[in-house]
């Protein structure tokens, strides 16, 4: 990591064990007063033996997108696709254009990294341009229902008879068909219904939505994500374009495939909260600490319960066995006690970096202070907005910081010429009103 000589003098070590840093004799180790900034948008991570030029090419560069802008899932699989180094177009609202064209949506962090043009799709024209760059383009990516994307003029068949070699990406809820293909949702429906929600929660308690990490993004935008990029290396093989169909609904589902067979198999109980890795399980468990704050405990194998047990003091107490499924309430009640006897940061010093498998519990404006994160370059600062820095990681190709997040219209001429169009047709297209 390129840290200038300031960060890397003024860098905590990163605490191991027992160990109590000689420049902090209290034991206190905290992720919340540390006036550092965390990062540098000058502080880009370059893979050992290459050149910064090397560096900012992505592994999809020469890749085009067309983007039809939509809400959640749709942007998160965009910028994805952008973080990789595909050049990503995004088709906005000409209403959505700006007054002030000189601010920056900095906050609007899963737009990140493509350029914008301003259409009216319910102008023929607006259409007729949409299908001139899917002419140029190597995949269309879209979030309307069903039903939507033909009635505007740009179904599928359309699109690839324009270009044979187009990947095509839905992304919807419940999929393309089905008794509740037209049927409005969100997140918290989709996981609902696929099964994956039921089991998130506490025992004799309600079903926790875990954010809309399920639906939308894991089981939504990178399911179509990766849909995508499994189309183009079809492509390679066959010529061919192709529609990919991400559901949410199926991304959830599938995300739940080792459950299924833990369940089949007699390992996992329909009873929330009473699995081992459900918070039903004492070694498997959120704990809050003495100053209010949380740890987290993951001591599944022998050898790491061993080391939680040895690290708490408990080594020598007559308990159950960790196995005891019986027994894990108690046991459970027992470390609840003994986390509360100290700060979370005293319980860093003490278990971070060791067997037990720890980690505190760090909120947003925490996480990116870890060493760790810090390290890695795990966040980086764009336009004044810190944020995850592109993932995963690549030996070779490594994609570049990504660019800061365009207003509506930002880039509609540049864009259009870019793409093919004349001076004369962009001049047609503002005089019918198609682009803004």
């Amino acid at each position: 990591m390129a840290w200038s000589d300031e960060t890397r003098t003024k860098t905590r070590k990163y605490p191991r064990r027992d160990h109590i840093p000689e420049d902090r004799p209290d034991g206190r180790h905290s992720y919340t007063t540390d006036p550092i900034s965390p990062l540098r948008i000058d502080c880009q991570y370059i893979p050992i033996g290459r050149t910064r030029e090397e560096a900012e090419v992505g592994p999809l560069q020469g890749v085009r997108v067309i983007e039809i802008a939509g809400i959640g899932p749709g942007p998160f699989a965009a910028m994805m696709l952008a973080d990789m180094g595909a050049e990503v177009v995004r088709v906005d609202r000409t209403q959505n254009v700006p007054v002030d064209h000189s601010r920056v949506p900095q906050f609007d962090v899963l737009s990140r990294g493509r350029k914008s043009i301003a259409l009216d799709l319910k102008r023929p024209e607006a259409i007729e341009a949409v299908l001139r760059l899917a002419e140029r383009a190597d995949g269309l990516i879209e979030g309307f229902r069903p039903g939507v994307m033909e009635r505007l003029g740009l179904s599928p068949e359309v699109s690839l008879g324009r270009n044979p070699r187009l990947i095509f990406g839905r992304m919807t809820g419940w999929g393309q068909e089905g008794p509740l293909a037209r049927a409005a949702g969100h997140d918290i429906n989709y996981i609902a219904l696929a099964g994956a929600l039921a089991p998130i929660g506490r025992r004799g308690e309600a079903p926790l939505p875990p954010l809309n990490l399920v639906g939308d993004f894991g089981g939504g935008g990178m399911l179509l994500a990766f849909g995508v990029v499994c189309a183009l290396v079809e492509r390679q093989r066959s010529g061919k374009g192709q529609v990919v169909d991400a559901a949410m609904v199926d991304g959830a589902a599938i995300l739940m495939s080792l459950f299924w067979g833990m369940r089949k198999a007699g390992l996992w109980s329909d009873e929330r909260g009473a699995n081992l890795i459900d918070t039903g399980a004492h070694f498997y468990e959120v704990y809050e600490t003495s100053d209010g704050k949380y740890v987290s405990i993951g001591s599944i194998e022998p050898q790491f319960y061993a080391e939680l047990l040895r690290l708490t003091g408990l080594d020598h107490a007559d308990l159950p066995k960790q196995m005891d499924r019986a027994r894990w309430p108690e046991l459970k009640e027992r470390l609840r006690a003994v986390f509360r006897t100290r700060t979370r940061d005293e319980w860093c010093i003490l278990m971070e970096g060791t067997d037990v498998c720890f980690a505190p519990v760090l909120g947003l404006g925490e996480a990116p202070l870890h060493p760790h994160n810090r390290e890695r370059g795990t966040f980086v600062e764009v336009a004044g907005t810190l944020q995850p820095r592109p993932a995963p990681r690549f030996s070779r190709t490594q994609p570049e910081t990504p660019r800061p997040p365009a207003h509506a219209g930002q880039q509609t001429v540049e864009v259009l010429t870019d793409w093919g169009f004349s001076a004369e047709e962009i001049r047609k297209l503002r005089e019918t009103k198609a682009i803004a």
